[in-house]
């Protein structure tokens, strides 16, 4: 396990190290490592697909202890699109989500975009956007192609 997923109040390393520690404490329910992922800013900004835009480690604190509530959040990012400059970092990953179906268990897709910034604490993510996907979203177009995954 990289150390950075192991120390929730002290987490350093690339955008790269608090995107991991950040699905690993989805996975594993942890709120204070979760919100140890986000920058200590008044404008972090959250969105849950179909929901509203959370403002503030309060309000994303609460939904994500809401959500914890119901179990962990069995979450893995993949095909990661990543671009980094000295200070910020964008990823634009897809999700995949381990559901319960009637049938057992099965998988739905997230298209999510996260933001780190560098900050006095080292990288944080300022912004969590995630959008509902399908399976066909497994692909993507780039450029005049499409590629898949």
């Amino acid at each position: 396990m990289r150390k950075s997923t192991l120390q929730a109040a002290n987490l350093q390393g690339s955008a790269d190290d608090i995107e991991a520690a950040f699905y690993d404490a989805l996975q594993n329910g942890d709120i204070d490592r979760l919100m140890a992922c986000w920058a200590d800013e008044d404008d972090i900004v959250c969105i849950h697909p179909g929901g509203p835009r959370l403002v503030g480690a309060g309000a994303i604190r609460a939904t994500f202890e809401a959500m914890f509530a119901a179990g962990s959040i069995r979450a893995w990012p993949q095909g990661a699109r990543k671009l980094q400059a000295a200070a910020s970092a964008v990823h634009n990953v897809l999700e995949r989500i381990e559901v319960l179906t009637p049938e057992g268990p099965g998988h739905a897709w997230v298209i999510a975009t996260n933001v780190y910034h560098r900050t006095a604490q080292g990288w944080r993510m300022v912004a969590h956007h995630a959008s509902p996907g399908t399976e066909s979203e497994i692909q993507e177009v780039s450029g005049n192609r499409q590629v898949l995954h």
